[in-house]
């Protein structure tokens, strides 16, 4: 079989995929700085004959899936496989694999990166050092940048996934206190305290969210929820930025409601007016959308991707969580 690689997969990973398929056409998109585009991507597909496609970015639309019909497999090397067409995809009985948790490490370390700068006042703190402020005999920047520590903090995670465990795991050994919201899951770490979303926001002194886009979290985090947060407390998400209603979040932030923000993702990237308020507040810590940006990303979803294959392929494992679309299996034998 022959498998059309356009993610970024080190050579080791290659290896292995050209072991158990056979041949391995490596063409990633970071070559032409930027994902494949629908009839780039066909054209590819068309030009090197490819059986299969494991992706990163790239457009892989109806258009691409109705022209490639025969494709035995695509795997998207993203948690969320938002960049392919799934339902066609199912529709031509093409299973469709992803890689939840590559990047879970990356925003674990961010989030706590972070969060320290933002109890600990580091970044203003540099910019009055920058600044030259610092006079002879002053006790300014001790008493001025006075910050809090992690330690002895209960931290809320709406949404307890891979990112929102491995930033647990992390975290109680400052030592803190976790709970969280999942109406999905039940830890089985016994000093977890799953809760309910409102007692959840009243009661924690971080707020993190860590959920997927789908019709029932668009919006879900609003101003009935945001106004129950202590006024100390923080919030941060560095996973979809839509889950969360911006002007509630602003509100709060600007009627010093809340202590301030930690933000990754933004209503619109690049950030409209409304976005820059809130990135521009001196409450809010903002970053690029960069918290799962390491190299040793796309190690890990190399590793994955090759793991749920040979699950699947090889093995036999059918009942893989990482298999997006289940339905194929209903009407298919692999």
């Amino acid at each position: 079989m022959k498998v059309l690689v356009t993610a970024p997969y080190h050579q080791k990973a290659l290896d292995a995929l050209e072991k158990q398929f056979g041949e391995i056409i490596y063409k990633p998109w970071k070559t032409q700085g930027r994902a494949y585009n629908e009839q780039e991507l066909i054209s590819l597909l068309k030009e090197t004959n490819a059986e299969a496609l494991v992706t990163e970015h790239d457009e892989v639309t109806e258009q691409v899936i109705e022209t490639c019909s025969d494709l035995a497999f695509i795997g998207v090397c993203r948690g969320t496989p938002s960049n392919v067409a799934i339902a066609t995809a199912t529709s031509f009985q093409i299973p469709v694999f992803h890689t939840p948790a590559r990047n879970a490490q990356a925003v674990a370390e961010m989030f706590i990166a972070n969060l320290v700068n933002l109890m600990r006042n580091t970044l203003p703190a540099i910019a009055w050092l920058e600044g030259e402020n610092w006079e002879a005999g002053a006790h300014t920047s001790y008493l001025q940048f006075k910050g809090n520590e992690i330690a002895g903090k209960t931290i809320g995670m709406v949404g307890f996934g891979a990112v929102g465990q491995t930033i647990a795991n992390l975290l109680r050994h400052f030592p803190a206190d976790i709970q969280y919201y999942d109406p999905f899951y039940t830890s089985e770490e016994e000093t977890y305290k799953k809760v309910d979303l409102p007692e959840l926001f009243r009661t924690s002194d971080v707020v993190s969210i860590h959920l997927p886009v789908n019709k029932e979290t668009e919006g879900m985090i609003g101003e009935s929820l945001i106004s129950l947060m202590k006024k100390d407390s923080i919030f941060v998400n560095t996973a979809r930025a839509v889950v969360v209603d911006r002007i509630a979040l602003l509100n709060a932030i600007e009627n010093d409601l809340i202590r301030g923000a930690i933000l990754d993702v933004f209503d619109h990237e690049p950030p409209d007016e409304l976005d820059y308020k809130l990135i521009h507040h001196p409450h809010v810590l903002a970053t690029p959308h960069i918290a799962g940006a390491t190299f040793e990303v796309e190690d890990h979803h190399a590793n994955i991707m090759n793991k749920n294959l040979r699950q699947f392929f090889a093995e036999g494992n059918h009942g893989i969580r990482q298999l997006v679309n289940k339905e194929v299996l209903s009407v298919k034998t692999f």
